[in-house]
């Protein structure tokens, strides 16, 4: 495999730059740059992702930012933190319950926060993105937007980080064996990190910004991500081997702090709630056609490409399924209405 172009100054950008610049940023939204007393009255909104440049996050983001600032001129505008310059996930849900950050995408970390959203973690579980709509309204909205808030977060909006697949540097994942002894990075969830477990590899919590110097620099084989991801983050540069598992499908949730999101205009957050929900058209459609775009980019690449074999990663991931039922409040419950929800019989 070719050394990729720039490895050298991305790992400067990655460990020094990258620093100074989420430091920077945040002083400026707590020093006033997001929250009400903009100028001429103007309220001054600000959302947070981790997504890199030409990712699914930065492109529904700043079409959101879009939407909100036509929309809303002269009374609000939203400005777009993106590529984590505002710190990871568990960082700006930490400013979300502060008040110093207005919105943020959480996906998989949600299931650190209340272990309900765990269900999204089980292989296999959503088939497509029409039975995540369906599951949207039989679980999400009745069962665990209430479970955040009581976390003190309010789910605005279900979007989409994505279907999930893994790549790595040391050999092609055709089955559950073919992990074993593989260091592999996971977001920051503990059911992730459980399955994982159980399929024989040797996964990692670890935040997204640090993923490409851990692959470049040997400390993680591999990871797993949708392809938006992959490729946004260049991750193809440090692995040789991209593996069709789509093992999970991870939504995102555009959210707020329960309480802080309250000191705005009851006009303002009425408008852009209703856009946050509108954008899911968008989103989804959006991140069908970067789909196909992005693998037939990465085909075109020096990666080794394969299709996995789903059977046998659902066989030996069946004991992550029963501990969420057993030990999450109402988790059986959970899995069934969200596999009815995806039964023929919701079709009709």
């Amino acid at each position: 495999m070719k050394p990729p172009v720039g490895r050298t100054p991305r790992l400067a950008r990655a460990s020094v730059a990258g620093s100074v610049v989420a430091s920077i940023a945040a002083a400026l939204i707590s020093l006033g740059c997001a929250g009400e007393g903009g100028e001429a009255g103007v309220v001054e909104l600000s959302l947070g992702h981790v997504g890199s440049p030409g990712s699914l996050y930065d492109v529904t983001a700043n079409e959101f930012a879009r939407r909100v600032n036509e929309r809303l001129a002269g009374r609000a505008e939203l400005h777009v933190y993106g590529a984590s310059q505002l710190g990871g996930d568990d960082a700006m849900l930490q400013r979300l319950r502060l008040g110093t950050l207005d919105m943020s995408i959480p996906s998989t970390i949600m299931s650190s926060m209340v272990d309900a959203f765990g269900l999204f973690e089980m292989p296999y579980l959503v088939r497509d993105r029409e039975h995540m709509k369906r599951i949207e309204e039989a679980v999400v909205w009745p069962e665990l937007a209430p479970r955040a808030e009581e976390a003190g977060y309010r789910v605005l909006a279900v979007w989409e980080n994505g279907f999930r697949h893994i790549t790595n540097s040391r050999r092609p994942i055709h089955g559950p064996e073919d992990l074993s002894g593989i260091k592999l990075r996971t977001p920051r969830g503990v059911w992730r990190v459980k399955l994982f477990q159980a399929l024989g590899a040797n996964p990692t919590p670890m935040p997204f910004s640090e993923v490409f110097v851990a692959l470049q620099t040997g400390v993680m084989d591999g990871q797993e991500n949708p392809l938006t991801q992959v490729t946004s983050s260049k991750l193809h540069e440090v692995q040789d081997y991209l593996s069709l598992t789509g093992h999970v499908y991870s939504p995102a949730f555009v959210t707020t702090g329960a309480g802080p999101w309250e000191r705005h205009p009851e006009d303002v957050r009425t408008e852009v709630e209703a856009i946050a929900r509108e954008m899911q058209a968008f989103v989804y459609e959006t991140a069908a056609r970067m789909d196909e775009e992005l693998l037939a980019e990465l085909e075109a690449t020096e990666m080794e490409i394969n299709e996995a074999e789903p059977a046998r990663f659902e066989d030996a991931s069946e004991p992550v399924y029963e501990e969420f039922a057993t030990t999450v409040e109402g988790g059986q419950s959970l899995i069934d209405r969200a596999r009815e929800a995806g039964a023929p019989e919701a079709d009709s």
